[in-house]
């Protein structure tokens, strides 16, 4: 499931990201609006979900979410963008 999160997660929003890949969550990350969202299978479809609520494409990049650890890896395919002067996966 993909939620679209304005404020901090609640622990059952990360459970309902979680089910799609069980051990991290794919992130898009709207820079500019202060938003993320979370879950899915691709990093394209978190991507679709900002776009279709109003967020420019070139606002949005792509990450994932580790919660055992804590941590964020900055690679997406949603991140190779030339025009913007970002030729690999990682920002």
């Amino acid at each position: 499931m993909i939620h679209i999160i304005r404020t901090p997660a609640t622990p059952l929003q990360v459970a309902d990201m979680l089910k799609s890949l069980e051990i991290y969550i794919k992130l898009a990350v709207d820079i500019r609006r202060g938003i993320l969202a979370g879950g899915g299978v691709m990093h394209v479809d978190c991507e679709s979900m900002l776009l279709e609520d109003g967020s420019e494409q070139e606002d949005i990049w792509g990450a994932d979410w580790d919660p055992a650890s804590q941590q964020l890896a900055f690679e997406a395919l949603i991140n190779i963008r030339p025009r913007q002067n970002n030729r690999a996966l990682e920002i």
